[in-house]
């Protein structure tokens, strides 16, 4: 019963991938290092998820100096088929929205 409740408790709605681009999103600058440690995965994991998401066309690395910068493809349309024609900057919007409200709910002003 205990391993029911366990793989019950462990599942979420959104995969790394959609995590790490939301991070990406938010932070066009960010380190990989920096999504891995947000997000809860090894910096190798996270490098090999940026590897996919570029390859797929939803983002691009930019190298700036020393360091990569990325850019968005906002009109990228989600993967699977039941969500065709949604653009991943639904997703984006969904999640900065939500970052926004937490910034406007501790602001008195």
């Amino acid at each position: 019963m205990s391993d029911v409740v366990d793989r019950k408790s462990g599942w979420t709605f959104l995969t790394n991938h959609a995590r790490v681009l939301i991070a990406v999103a938010t932070d066009p600058q960010t380190r990989l290092r920096d999504i891995a440690a947000t997000i809860g995965i090894t910096e190798r994991a996270a490098q090999g998820i940026v590897s996919d998401l570029e390859e797929a066309g939803y983002l691009e690395r930019i190298r700036i100096g020393r360091r990569n910068h990325y850019q968005i493809d906002p009109s990228a349309e989600l993967r699977h088929h039941t969500e065709a024609g949604i653009p991943v900057q639904a997703l984006i919007d969904m999640f900065r929205h939500r970052d926004l409200g937490a910034d406007r709910a501790g602001d008195p002003g």
